[in-house]
């Protein structure tokens, strides 16, 4: 079976000649880190942090039945998207399993749909078994994009004199399109990190003096570029989902705390009556958030028991450098997934004492 060279982003070059420990990850050449996870984890807490995340994926959808298309394959409602709004949304199976989350952007004339890297081939193929012979056009834009995600409680200080329009009133989930620096770009109010900030789309071509042109601007507020491994603490201290570990096509929206984007009343879309017959029955599952009261680090496939029974199975897992101890995401059975629920993670045969609790874990400033 020949083997694919991983592909790399524009600025594959920039993140080598910073140090970077560079792995493969979904299909590219990412960097992990740079000065260390922790170091760039409290950078993002603390000021500003740049991450470059091209690998993402992006599909331009227009047409006359566009909408229409959009809410039958996704699961929130599309309808009540405005031009210049982000929905989070997700794709499901009609058995109700989860194709991807994704972020969908309402444009004057178009959508554009964002999707996980690792998922992008199997999105793209869903999209085009469903969508009409006519009425919906699809483009896979994503090689033609540099996405880098400004993140941090100084973030939009920093972007503020480089952008136009003006963005210190831009609402979360919303973007305008207009200029960063003098590359034109989009410039969205989103992000995975649970701090201020925002996510740039640009043209490939722009993609090293845009890159060039953030870091001089945030130069005074101690600006770092940041990591895959750091976005995942980062996430995960908020309780974000990742696809794949946390979500994926044996989860149905419901059970991953999804429901405020399932928009089971809309009417039709692919799923529906799995999820709906799913509600009827009654959840036998959820997925909580759990610390852990001694000094151990809860990872994927670990498990958690009460009074000797096996309850729940952790999804994600990490030592939180926010909060200084163990914190995980864990499908949790009916009965014992409520907050102050007590229980042990087992740890290669040791058992640790860890308890349900509210998430997100870490409370953005």
């Amino acid at each position: 079976m020949e083997m694919t060279e991983p592909k790399k982003t524009a600025l594959y070059d920039i993140h080598k000649a910073l140090g970077a420990k560079l792995v493969t990850f979904a299909g590219y050449w990412m960097p992990v880190q740079y000065q260390g996870i922790i170091a760039e984890h409290r950078r993002v807490r603390s000021t500003v942090g740049i991450f470059d995340v091209s690998h993402m994926g992006e599909f331009a959808l227009r047409g006359p039945d566009v909408e229409r298309f959009l809410n039958k394959i996704t699961i929130n409602n599309v309808a009540q998207l405005e031009v210049g709004q982000v929905q989070y949304s997700a794709m499901c199976y009609p058995e109700g399993g989860i194709v991807d989350d994704l972020l969908l952007y309402r444009f004057e004339d178009h959508y554009v749909m964002v999707v996980n890297a690792s998922n992008l081939e199997k999105d793209r193929n869903w999209i085009i078994e469903h969508v009409p012979e006519q009425g919906v056009d699809l483009d896979d834009i994503s090689d033609d994009i540099t996405l880098l995600a400004v993140q941090g409680p100084k973030a939009l200080e920093m972007l503020q004199p480089i952008t136009d329009p003006d963005i210190a009133e831009l609402p979360y989930y919303r973007f305008v399109e207009g200029d960063v620096a003098g590359t034109p770009a989009v410039i969205s109010r989103t992000g995975y990190t649970g701090e201020l900030g925002c996510e740039i789309y640009a043209a490939k071509s722009h993609s090293r003096e845009l890159w060039n042109d953030l870091i001089e601007a945030g130069e005074k507020f101690d600006i770092q570029p940041i990591g895959l491994g750091a976005r995942d603490t980062l996430r995960l201290e908020m309780k974000f989902c990742l696809y794949g570990n946390d979500i994926d096509q044996t989860t149905n929206p419901l059970e991953a705390g999804l429901g405020w984007i399932t928009k089971l009343k809309k009417g039709d879309f692919i799923g529906r009556d799995a999820i709906q017959a799913a509600k009827n029955r009654g959840l036998k599952r959820k997925l909580v958030g759990f610390e852990v009261l001694e000094k151990a680090v809860p990872r994927h496939g670990y498990f958690l028991y009460k009074d000797g029974i096996k309850v729940g199975e952790v999804t994600s897992g990490t030592h939180s450098p926010s909060l200084n101890r163990g914190i995980g995401l864990a499908y949790i059975n009916k009965n014992h997934w409520d907050v102050g629920t007590e229980m042990e993670l087992n740890v290669r045969g040791r058992r640790y004492p860890a308890r349900v609790v509210e998430t997100p874990f870490y409370k953005s400033k």
